[in-house]
């Protein structure tokens, strides 16, 4: 039996603002379980960023429990809550979030500044290895504006892998992509949970959610639909399909 990475239990979200309440996530229960590829979807307001960011230790539910890979999050302080957050997951975003005078490779070794047991010579070997996971080996001494939006998404990805997290967290991750290079990222995210790598990935589009192999639609706050995805696509076959003028 899979071991369960994410377990949520009855969670709530408010935020004031001013004398109104909202209700961003309203007794939301889930359940991901190691190697699956999860999509989170729904339209603009509907709590998926809520939930994203809930999952991702940026921001404290107002009640119910979390547990990521069986620990609370709601025992942990605001400093153990850094220190998992950097270890246990990794984040990759729709405008990259690389820094811009920094080489790929540089930016891929970042989250292992913050590892303490993670000594220089290892923190390269460890960056290079993401980077070659992600096909990007060869630019590792480029800077963001020397690549292209798909590789600076590579070198985004790499840095989610450095520090092997239990699961991703991807955020509109394909966003600001042409059709051929969300392809390539779909593929090589579908690659990487091939290889056991937990993948949650919130979009409001329903062809990139077609990648994933499970679906949780969220509305107004609540979970209105989850199930596994049928008619799954395969990303590196249906680059295949594109017309050959549009290779880059």
């Amino acid at each position: 039996m899979k071991k369960t990475i994410i377990e949520v239990r009855d969670l709530k979200k408010d935020f004031h603002v001013g004398d109104i309440t909202v209700h961003a996530l309203r007794g939301i229960n889930l359940e991901i379980k190691e190697g699956e590829f999860v999509a989170i979807m729904g339209t603009s307001g509907s709590g998926k960023s809520t939930m994203l960011n809930v999952l991702g230790c940026l921001d404290k539910p107002t009640s119910g429990s979390y547990l990521l890979d069986g620990v609370s999050m709601a025992e942990l302080s605001r400093n153990e809550l850094a220190g998992l957050r950097n270890i246990k997951l990794g984040f990759v975003f729709q405008s990259y979030n690389l820094l811009p005078r920094t080489t790929a490779l540089e930016n891929v070794e970042l989250p292992l500044f913050y590892n303490s047991k993670v000594k220089p010579k290892e923190r390269k070997e460890r960056a290079i290895a993401a980077l070659e996971a992600v096909g990007l080996v060869d630019r590792m001494h480029h800077m963001p504006n020397q690549m292209s939006g798909g590789q600076q998404q590579r070198v985004a990805i790499a840095r989610s892998l450095v520090n092997d997290p239990v699961v991703i967290l991807a955020d509109e991750a394909t966003g600001n992509l042409d059709t051929r290079t969300s392809y390539e990222i779909m593929a090589l995210l579908q690659d990487l949970n091939s290889k056991g790598k937990t993948i949650v990935f919130v979009t409001h589009e329903p062809d990139i959610a077609k990648f994933m192999t499970r679906e949780v639609v969220f509305r107004d706050g609540h979970i209105i639909r989850e199930g596994m995805v049928t008619d799954r696509h395969n990303a590196a076959e249906l680059l295949k399909t594109l017309p050959a003028e549009e290779v880059v």
